[in-house]
């Protein structure tokens, strides 16, 4: 009896465990209109502009076989963006992606954010994956960014000033390489952000008063601006597969 007993927990628990997690975004996502319309919408959550010389159409994102491609080319007669007041010329129409859910971390939860790239370190070239505030900024979670220094960085913004950064050696970026980000609750104020390439945890940051602030998701080829210039003048590919998307609030 006490055999059975004891089975009974231990299946109950893994249950429970199980139902504890969910997908937020499967795997699927890019195999088809139909699967990317489900969990995606195009662009920045603000619109075409953001910081960079590149503005976002949606002409320039491709999905196939599980695969997305992001393609920054380089135009000319393009309306100059503004960003903090500043105009900022636009010499490249690239893609961007963001998520339709928000994210944010509840008591006792987080996320686990993972996938493959493909992502280019050229002078002027500027992909990213990541989190940022959905009410206000920040917080803001870059879980992987290229800013055409040959390396990747891993980075958290409590403030614009009061941050965590880890740059690290991006070899053979022709290559896929693997990205995963963990986000879990500490103590229903910080979150704590845990930052792996390749299955290899590369830094562990903190971030101050993230908890229970919605977050969106975002994938974007941005050019120049705080990855140099000029940026290069043939096109440019972004490629993101497998990526998938946890939940492990209750």
């Amino acid at each position: 009896m006490h055999i059975f007993a004891s089975l009974s927990v231990a299946l109950a628990l893994a249950a429970s465990a199980a139902e504890a997690v969910r997908t937020m975004i499967p795997k699927t996502s890019f195999n088809s209109q139909a699967d990317f319309d489900a969990d995606w919408n195009y662009l920045y959550p603000w619109g075409t502009d953001h910081n960079g010389g590149a503005r976002m159409d949606k002409a320039q994102v491709a999905f196939s076989n599980g695969q997305l491609t992001l393609t920054a080319k380089k135009v000319t007669g393009q309306k100059d963006a503004s960003h903090g007041g500043k105009a900022i010329k636009i010499n490249y129409l690239s893609g961007a992606i963001h998520a339709k859910e928000h994210f944010n971390v509840s008591r006792g939860g987080g996320y686990d954010f993972t996938g493959e790239f493909k992502a280019t370190t050229t002078k002027g070239t500027w992909p990213a994956f990541w989190l940022t505030a959905v009410d206000g900024w920040p917080p803001e979670i870059d879980m992987a960014e290229w800013k055409g220094s040959g390396k990747i960085s891993f980075n958290t913004f409590n403030t614009s000033s009061v941050l965590s950064w880890k740059d690290v050696d991006y070899k053979n970026p022709g290559d896929w390489h693997s990205i995963k980000c963990e986000l879990r609750d500490v103590n229903q104020r910080d979150v704590q952000v845990k930052f792996y390439m390749d299955g290899a945890l590369v830094t562990t940051q903190v971030g101050g008063n993230f908890f229970g602030k919605p977050m969106y998701l975002i994938i974007n080829l941005q050019m120049e601006g705080s990855s140099g210039s000029p940026g290069p003048s043939s096109n440019t590919l972004y490629q993101a597969r497998n990526l998938e998307v946890l939940s492990y609030n209750p």
